[in-house]
């Protein structure tokens, strides 16, 4: 498309969003309703709102951000019934660095007046050094390119600020011994990562504890589990697994699944003997 032609059809300076957001799918969805409903196709609606066939497409799939003289003429071309510049006003891109089903949860971590992990399998994110996080992606099937990992290690770090940013909010953390016992690089590169788990553990808003070994079966063993507190009251919790992760909102399913953390928390050993945990490992390197 030429620069004259993209002016002439409104489309000049618009890209194509790297990863679409939930809320740009479902404007999208909305567009895309109302249009049909008025019986217009791309072509003939691309003509009202001065935007190619494709521009339309692309918003109605969510794969643009639409800006504000599409939402007007938009809303003027299918009724005026205030529903896309209402909507409009909620709209978000994606978050390039976080995986489509986190999205919701990493939005609820920022409002949460607590917030609780359970970790089996790895170091929690939250809790990750730069190059712990940074062999994590790098392992990932299928490969990430290095514009991709770096954004991945951008939003880490970004969520890690929480830890610092809000000193009045408890984290608690539960997390299996042989998460830190599995090796990654070398001696030194253990050393790092736990060094740096112990300094982000230390705050007074901070609480790791570590099931030791010896520790047995215990409540948790459906696989790692993250519970949070809204300032409202409201309680939620997050499951994951291989390419999919779940936000439980039921009331009596997060009961449980509070129930199973602290059964596990009174089973783990307490922060100061974690503390002495870690430290023996990282002497033992």
């Amino acid at each position: 498309m030429t620069t004259d032609h993209a002016e002439a059809t409104g489309d000049a300076d618009w890209e194509r969003e790297p990863d679409p957001s939930d809320s740009l799918r479902t404007f999208g969805a909305v567009v895309q309703a109302l249009r049909e409903h008025a019986g217009f196709s791309r072509v003939e609606f691309g003509g009202l709102v001065r935007f190619s066939k494709h521009t339309v497409e692309s918003v109605e799939l969510g794969r643009r951000m639409p800006d504000e003289s599409f939402v007007e003429r938009a809303e003027e071309a299918l009724g005026n019934t205030g529903a896309l510049r209402k909507s409009a006003r909620f709209l978000t891109r994606g978050e390039a660095g976080l995986a489509v089903w986190f999205r919701r949860w990493a939005r609820l971590e920022k409002l949460a007046v607590s917030l609780c992990t359970y970790e089996c399998r790895l170091v929690p994110g939250l809790l990750q050094s730069e190059e712990y996080a940074r062999a994590v992606f790098e392992g990932t099937i299928p490969v990430v390119s290095d514009e991709r990992l770096e954004a991945l290690l951008a939003v880490r770090t970004e969520r890690q600020r929480m830890l610092y940013e809000r000193p009045a909010v408890p984290f608690s953390f539960i997390v299996e011994e042989h998460v830190f016992r599995r090796r990654y690089g070398d001696a030194e590169q253990m050393r790092g990562m736990l060094d740096h788990v112990l300094e982000h553990s230390a705050p007074r808003n901070v609480t790791l504890q570590i099931v030791p070994l010896e520790g047995g079966l215990h409540s948790c063993l459906d696989g790692p589990v993250r519970l949070l507190e809204t300032a409202d009251g409201r309680r939620f919790a997050y499951s994951e697994g291989q390419q999919n992760g779940r936000l439980i909102a039921d009331v009596k399913e997060v009961s449980l699944l509070q129930q199973r953390y602290d059964t596990l928390r009174s089973q783990a050993l307490n922060p100061k003997d974690s503390r002495g945990l870690l430290e023996r490992l990282r002497g033992e390197l």
